[in-house]
């Protein structure tokens, strides 16, 4: 079926009948969910290619590298083209699909940034894994340089900042709420931590624009961006707290819209568990706030998972569109996995839900999406359809080749680095010392006297005072041949010992 030149549905599979995924309630978020190696990846593929061709932009995160073979057209075999013939595709034909690449770390696609300003404290905390103290330390940093119009970038903006914090508690303490050197000093280890992990690299400019991953091609087809987390995913955090962020910004910035023919943007969240893992209290319920509501800006977003309860309940009964594929129901977890599957589908009597579940076959699913009215249909024991793109990673040279026709690469590859707060503080710390007068001339010339000296033991101004403390304590007792006997025991020995 058309419609303005798009197509209107996508075809998912069949059981007793096809099921499709109507376009104007690809907003209604879903959930694809089953064990390891049961096909979930394949229904992502056929989702995401069915929204680039309605002309939807698609962003994911490709944990496991199969995601890229969506850039490259797929090669048909004897299986693929049963399965075909099986589900009456017409119109099939090996395709590859309008692809960015995309990378947090700019490795494998174009570098993925946002400033520090934007992500925020809230997000950041979480990121360095402070506990609530230091997060609110955090916070008044932040307010602080709002309130001085200090531009917050990268780390070492941050990094900037702290230490002016730290120079001046008392009077920050004052203005804004107590901080204390302990907690100044534990975001400054965090931080250092986050730069070893190479998250330093997610901060900066140019910024991430919001409008380069709405983008269509010049046939009107959606592009799908897609972020390399095969790295990012071992960092959970991290991972989660940026997948949120661009959640969140989308949610902030694009305007409510009414019922459309089709999504602004549709959102995969692969391993849907890490985002909601120790996730405190506050940010849970913004994750489930933002879920509920981005839908009215024409964002929808599709969790995947192994289980079903990886997702908590009240984001899990907003989801419209459900594919599961196969449970094992081996362990009391899996068992309660399944319960939770069946109870979430609209029944059919002719299936018994928690059975089937645990009996599917690779490329089977049991499917239940919206119908013309917005009602749950009854769930489908369904055949999946294959994806036109290749079932599997592509090469690093087609990864290369497709970056290359990329075009952003201008626009993101290099990064730009402008006056921000580590630049402003540092000169006006430079311009500190500079003015700084001595007010002790005798003091000058005692120093000066003993700069050679003291250059040739330590080096160190510290270990100067210690050498002359001790040379006038041993000097108050001139006039006693042991006093002259200490000092030119201390000091002959110590520079008899720098000749050799």
């Amino acid at each position: 079926m058309q419609g303005g030149g798009h197509v209107s549905q996508i075809l998912i599979g069949k059981g007793e009948r096809p099921v499709h995924l109507l376009a104007e309630y690809g907003n209604r978020h879903g959930l694809i969910a089953g064990a390891t190696g049961t096909g979930k990846t394949i229904s992502l593929m056929v989702l995401a290619e069915g929204f680039s061709r309605m002309g939807v932009p698609v962003f994911m995160a490709d944990v496991k590298g199969d995601a890229s073979g969506l850039a490259m057209a797929g090669v048909s075999n004897d299986k693929i083209r049963q399965r075909v013939t099986q589900l009456n595709m017409a119109d099939y034909v090996n395709e590859a699909n309008p692809v960015l690449f995309w990378d947090l770390y700019g490795r494998s696609g174009h570098p993925v940034r946002t400033t520090t300003s934007e992500m925020g404290p809230t997000l950041l905390g979480r990121i360095l894994e402070l506990n609530d103290t230091q997060s609110g330390v955090l916070e008044i940093a932040f307010q602080l340089a709002d309130d001085r119009g200090l531009l917050l970038l990268d780390l070492n903006d941050l990094r900037a900042l702290l230490g002016f914090v730290a120079d001046n508690l008392k009077e920050i303490s004052t203005e804004y709420g107590l901080v204390s050197t302990q907690s100044v000093g534990a975001i400054q280890r965090a931080l250092l931590s986050l730069e070893r992990e190479g998250g330093a690299a997610f901060f900066g400019e140019p910024a991430l624009e919001l409008n380069d991953l709405m983008r269509t091609d010049l046939s009107g087809r959606g592009i799908i961006n897609i972020l390399a987390a095969d790295q990012l995913v071992l960092k959970p955090r991290l991972s989660s707290s940026f997948l949120l962020w661009l959640l969140s910004e989308l949610f902030e910035n694009l305007p409510e819209v009414c019922d459309l023919a089709r999504p602004k943007l549709v959102f995969f969240f692969d391993e849907a568990y890490l985002l909601f893992d120790d996730a405190p209290p506050a940010l849970r319920q913004r994750i489930e706030q933002v879920v509920r509501l981005i839908r009215s800006k024409g964002v929808g977003v599709y969790f995947c998972s192994q289980f079903p309860d990886d997702v908590p309940g009240e984001i899990l009964g907003q989801l419209g569109n459900r594919i599961q594929h196969a449970l094992r129901a081996y362990t009391p977890r899996d068992q309660k996995a399944v319960r939770t599957a069946a109870q979430t589908f609209v029944a059919n009597r002719n299936l018994n839900v928690a059975e089937v579940i645990s009996r599917l076959a690779v490329g089977e699913a049991l499917v239940s999406t919206l119908d013309e009215k917005g009602v749950p249909m009854p769930v489908e024991h369904a055949l999946i359809c294959p994806p036109r793109c290749r079932m599997g990673a592509i090469t690093a040279e087609e990864r290369t080749m497709v970056r290359s026709r990329s075009p952003l690469g201008a626009k993101y590859d290099a990064p730009v680095n402008r006056e921000s707060a580590y630049e402003i503080l540092n000169r006006r710390a430079i311009q500190e010392k500079a003015t700084e007068i001595p007010t002790d001339s005798t003091g000058a010339e005692k120093s000066e006297e003993r700069g050679m000296l003291g250059d040739l033991l330590w080096g160190s101004k510290r270990r100067q005072g210690l050498v002359e403390t001790m040379a006038k304590q041993a000097a108050r007792t001139v006039g006693s041949q042991i006093g002259r006997k200490i000092i030119r025991g201390l000091l002959g020995g110590i520079l008899g010992g720098s000749r050799r």
